[in-house]
C-alpha cells in the first residue's frame, strides 16, 4: 500500500520526501471556511479531515491518505492566506513584535472513508518588532501572498523570527515527527 498526500503544497511534498517517504500527491480542492465560534484547533482538524476524505473518496480502496491543514493564529483569530498585498501587510503588522501560534491538523484516512487517525500540532512563534519599511519590502517580494499568516518561516521571513517553541516543520506546513508517529501503526505502508 502506498501513501497519498492530499495536497499540492510544494512545502509539504518537500518535507515528506526529505523524511524518506515514498508517496503520491493528489490535490484536494476542499477548503472549508471556519465556522462561527470554532476554535483554531477544531478548524485545523476539521479541514485536514475534509481534505483527506475528499482525496480518499477517489483513491483505490485501502490506500492511506494523509490530509493536513495549517493555520496561523494571532490572539484567537485565524489568519489565512492574504487576499492581496494590503491584507498581507496587515497580517505581518499584526504578527510584528508578538508571539502567535501555528496549528496544523493532520488526518489519516483509509480509503474510501475510514478516518484512521486525527491529531494536531501547535507551535509558538515569536516575531521581532518590524519597521514599516521591512513590512513593505517583504510584501513587495510577493513571498507572503500564498501563505497562511502571510509569511514563510523557511524563506525571507526567517529574519523576522526571534524564536519558536515546538516543531519547526509544523510552521513550514507539516509536523513531520507527528506524521511519522501516526504512520508507525500502519505496517502495510510502503516507505
Amino acid at each position: 500500500m502506498k501513501l497519498i498526500l492530499a495536497s499540492a503544497s510544494p512545502r509539504r511534498k518537500d518535507l515528506l520526501r526529505a523524511a524518506g517517504f515514498k508517496f503520491q500527491a493528489r490535490s484536494s480542492s476542499v477548503e472549508p471556511p471556519p465556522r462561527p465560534g470554532e476554535s483554531p484547533v477544531a478548524y485545523a482538524r476539521r479541514a485536514a479531515r475534509a481534505k483527506a476524505l475528499s482525496v480518499a473518496a477517489l483513491a483505490p480502496a485501502g490506500a492511506l491518505v494523509l490530509g493536513a491543514d495549517t493555520v496561523v493564529v494571532a490572539g484567537n483569530q485565524i489568519l489565512g492566506k492574504p487576499a492581496d498585498a494590503a491584507d498581507a501587510a496587515r497580517m505581518v503588522r499584526r504578527l510584528s513584535g508578538r508571539v502567535h501560534r501555528v496549528v496544523t491538523g493532520v488526518c489519516l484516512v483509509r480509503a474510501p472513508r475510514r478516518v484512521a487517525a486525527l491529531r494536531h500540532e501547535t507551535t509558538h512563534v515569536r516575531f521581532r518588532k518590524l519597521s514599516e519599511a521591512e513590512i513593505r519590502a517583504y510584501v513587495e517580494s510577493r513571498e507572503p501572498l500564498d501563505k497562511a499568516g502571510a509569511y514563510g518561516i523557511q524563506g525571507r521571513a526567517s529574519k523576522f523570527i526571534r524564536g519558536i517553541e515546538g516543531c519547526y516543520f509544523n510552521v513550514v506546513g507539516l509536523p513531520v515527527p507527528l506524521v511519522c508517529e501516526m504512520l508507525k501503526t500502519f505496517s502495510d505502508l510502503t516507505i
